[in-house]
């Protein structure tokens, strides 16, 4: 953590799932500062009412700012003096944005953009936003919204002077907040059937502190316009019903299929196959680089293209797929799963 040595994280969206697993992940370590900056503040006081209680000795690192990020002067006050900026803020939820998405756009867009120009004028020294798997080969707003982003934070880091940015794209958190898992639990909870869109349907699965390691990863690695993805594995939804039913005493032949939500796909895409023809494989993680060219094509008739790599399309459907057992393994390590089991009260749901 020596890169966050007495220096000020903010963080949009931070009320989120994302910002309570980086403030559970940070508060601890040598950081001076973590700003949450969201427009929620009945979520703002139930947080630091939680870190107070838990975490009293440190608790004081944390700042609350309300503003927005479609409003740039609230992004310019919280901003000073920030040496990070972690970019969490989005509307995500796949079918409300098919229903409203000028909203998406004024958020995830307009926002993103926002929040990169005033980052770039303070100064800050590194910028990480968060897309999404449904950025690559996009069908719906959210999608589309989140791939716009990519391309902003892409352009913008073209000319960012001082300001590193990068983007990392994920796939599902288990357990976020507006994930399906909860809604499971409470369904079995309230001796109701769980409800799966399609059983076949694969999804990449990672927790909270993997998509952590994935924003530390380019905090500290990423390069000037990287898009950074981990190496996730998948299941189906039918697979990581069962799992849940498994572990909190739900029927499994109850199981109800209610049909593809608005928006959705049958698997996800982390790594489209155009991407493949650049990336890095650098182990747990790849690289997309910014495509850095000029927009004077006819160099490259004299240049040519550089050879391309053997990696494919890194999709939902071709990555590690986990059975029943790795799957509630997987889910039983989750604090939030425990908690659901002992009672205790998760400030992120």
């Amino acid at each position: 953590m020596s890169i966050f040595e007495n220096k000020v994280l903010l963080i949009t969206g931070g009320t989120g799932s994302f910002g309570n697993a980086v403030l559970n992940r940070f508060l601890n370590t040598d950081i001076r500062e973590i700003r949450i900056f969201s427009r929620d503040e009945k979520k703002q006081d139930d947080m630091r009412h939680d870190f107070q209680t838990r975490m009293p000795e440190v608790a004081g690192k944390i700042k609350f700012y309300i503003g927005d990020v479609r409003n740039k002067s609230t992004l310019k006050y919280a901003m000073k003096g920030v040496d990070y900026v972690f970019h969490a803020a989005a509307l995500k939820q796949v079918p409300s944005c098919e229903f409203f998405p000028m909203e998406a756009v004024k958020t995830n867009v307009i926002g993103t953009d926002n929040t990169l120009d005033v980052a770039i004028d303070e100064g800050v020294k590194c910028v990480i936003c968060l897309s999404t798997d449904k950025a690559a080969y996009p069908i719906n707003a959210m999608g589309i919204t989140k791939a716009i982003e990519e391309k902003i934070a892409v352009a913008k880091s073209r000319n960012s002077g001082k300001t590193k940015i990068c983007c990392t794209r994920y796939g599902n958190v288990m357990c976020s907040r507006g994930s399906v898992i909860p809604l499971w639990i409470d369904q079995i909870k309230n001796g109701n059937p769980i409800t799966i869109t399609e059983p076949k349907m694969t999804r990449f699965i990672m927790s909270l502190d993997e998509a952590v390691e994935l924003v530390l990863f380019a905090f500290e690695k990423g390069e000037n316009g990287d898009i950074l993805v981990q190496k996730a594995p998948a299941c189906t939804i039918q697979t990581q019903a069962e799992a849940v039913c498994e572990i909190f005493g739900g029927k499994k032949e109850d199981i109800r299929v209610i049909g593809i939500r608005h928006g959705e796909k049958l698997y996800e895409t982390l790594l489209t196959n155009e991407e493949c023809a650049k990336a890095e494989d650098l182990g747990n993680f790849y690289r997309v680089p910014a495509d850095n060219r000029t927009l004077n094509y006819d160099q490259y008739f004299t240049e040519g293209n550089a050879e391309r790599n053997i990696l494919t399309e890194f999709n939902s459907y071709n990555t590690e797929r986990l059975n029943l057992e790795q799957v509630k393994e997987k889910l039983l390590s989750l604090d939030y799963i425990q908690n659901e089991l002992n009672g205790v009260e998760n400030i992120a749901k």
